[in-house]
């Protein structure tokens, strides 16, 4: 594979020859499925997310696999010194959250997918909250990028960035390496979609075979059966609001640095950002 993609521009590689070293100083990595990833066209890469270092796992994967992903990041993010200046300079997209323009915050991505590039989601919008770090319901955000373009979804899953830093923790653990695992599949079957009306029920069912891809291909990593319902934030939103003392914690998690409880701003958070961050 070539050393940079070709689509990486100067900002991109300077990024990448810094950020790839220390990546490869901290996993072990088991990558499959990159030839799952188109060789032209636009497409979309959708994954899980169980930590805030997470993210780096995935464009590193997708970098190595060819490609200069152009990933979904809440706008907030692009006002932080230096780390703005870097995401606007990689050609990431911002998207705000709790926007009453929440569509219009895809139109960079859909551009970006006609005009052949490969866009990076996560799903979820935020930080798994299922206890045992399932994929959990996801934003439809992935269903109206890829049918509004009209590109594939591929799915990848990940495991094991959770033992570098932890969901909300800020026990930072780089050594030993740890295992790292990136696996894609084949593209997630929605061309039965694109003649159909980009109504809430259209866009539900995108999603839903979106996360069901995801969701299988982590239980092969596992090597466990994902729960047959997908946890739902705002069903334990409302839950919590009924009853303040229930706690949605799994019989193996329940410390305050990994507390799953839903955020009531993150309820209705923007489509498929990749941190704390449209659906029907």
């Amino acid at each position: 594979m070539p050393k940079h993609p070709a689509s990486a521009n100067r900002a991109y590689r300077n990024v990448a020859r810094l950020v790839r070293p220390l990546m490869r100083s901290m996993t072990r990595r088991d990558w499959q499925g990159m030839e799952h990833l188109p060789a032209s066209g636009g497409f979309v890469v959708a994954g899980n997310h169980m930590s805030n270092i997470d993210p780096l796992t995935f464009a590193h994967y997708v970098y190595d696999a060819g490609f200069a992903p152009r990933i979904l990041a809440k706008a907030s993010l692009f006002k932080v010194p230096v780390l703005g200046a870097l995401l606007r300079a990689t050609g990431q997209i911002p998207v705000e959250r709790n926007s009453t323009h929440a569509h219009d915050a895809l139109d960079p991505g859909i551009e970006a997918l006609r005009e052949g590039r490969c866009v990076a989601v996560f799903p979820e919008g935020t930080l798994t909250r299922d206890p045992d770090l399932w994929p959990m319901t996801a934003k439809t955000g992935v269903a109206r990028l890829a049918l509004e373009a009209r590109v594939p979804v591929i799915p990848v899953a990940q495991w094991g960035m959770q033992d570098i830093l932890p969901r909300y923790s800020k026990r930072f653990r780089p050594f030993p390496r740890k295992h790292v695992s990136v696996h894609a599949g084949p593209p997630v079957p929605l061309d039965d979609l694109y003649g159909r009306p980009l109504d809430a029920a259209t866009l539900r069912e995108a999603t839903e075979r979106v996360m069901d891809a995801v969701t299988a291909i982590l239980a092969e990593i596992r090597g466990e059966e994902p729960p047959a319902v997908r946890y739902d934030m705002r069903t334990a939103l409302r839950a919590a609001k009924a009853d303040p003392t229930q706690v949605p914690v799994g019989p193996s998690r329940g410390t305050p640095a990994d507390d799953p409880r839903p955020r009531p701003e993150e309820a209705d958070a923007a489509p498929g950002t990749t941190t704390d961050g449209e659906d029907s």
